[in-house]
């Protein structure tokens, strides 16, 4: 069965065909992302052997509440509610799923803030190995633009300062484009990380 049936912004008790934003006692916009399971064990990775506060959440549930959070309002703080068929889990089990569901989305923030500094690395290195090319470059050609003029010259000149800036894509791309797709993803985690968790029994 599908991991979701709707997923919202809403106020306390909507109609689930439709979706609001609910606002909390302190003025702040809460966005509502809703799953309906089975059990709470639907939430995680069948085969993860850790204790519960600690096990990987389902593929296909993280990548559920991902896409939702992307789509629902930036500015608002998140909340996740589950409905479950099955009898609601103590309160203590409540906790140990919000606290699984937490650190899964705090793990996933801490990789991508890795692959951000590795990213920004290679972009300082791309851009000294990109300089120190193109100034070989230019410094031939304007060596070759003195020994002569013909058009052999010239091309050779041309072809040196396009190999140049060629060398410089690299370091242009991650700086203008790369970085803010990894930024744009841990800060999304990092919002994950924050969001409670509640469970609610599903209405038949």
């Amino acid at each position: 069965p599908s991991l979701a049936q709707a997923a919202r912004t809403s106020t306390a008790d909507p109609d689930p065909a439709t979706g609001s934003v609910d606002v909390d006692a302190t003025g702040s916009k809460i966005a509502r992302i809703e799953l309906a399971l089975r059990d709470v064990n639907q939430l995680f990775h069948t085969l993860d052997p850790s204790p519960f506060r600690e096990r990987s959440l389902d593929e296909a549930a993280e990548a559920f509440i991902v896409s939702w959070a992307r789509d629902l309002p930036h500015r608002a703080e998140l909340e996740l509610l589950v409905h479950v068929r099955g009898p609601l889990p103590d309160g203590e089990l409540t906790e140990q799923v919000e606290t699984a569901v937490r650190s899964h989305f705090l793990y996933r923030a801490e990789v991508k803030q890795r692959e951000f500094r590795q990213l920004m690395a290679r972009g300082r290195t791309s851009l000294m190995i990109g300089l120190s090319f193109m100034t070989v470059c230019v410094l031939v050609g304007n060596a070759l633009a003195e020994v002569g003029s013909s058009t052999l010259f010239q091309l050779g000149r041309e072809s040196l300062l396009i190999g140049g800036w060629v060398a410089m894509w690299r370091p242009i791309e991650i700086f203008l484009y790369d970085w803010w797709g990894v930024r744009r993803q841990q800060r999304d985690f990092e919002r994950l990380a924050r969001m409670p968790v509640r469970i609610r029994a599903k209405l038949t």
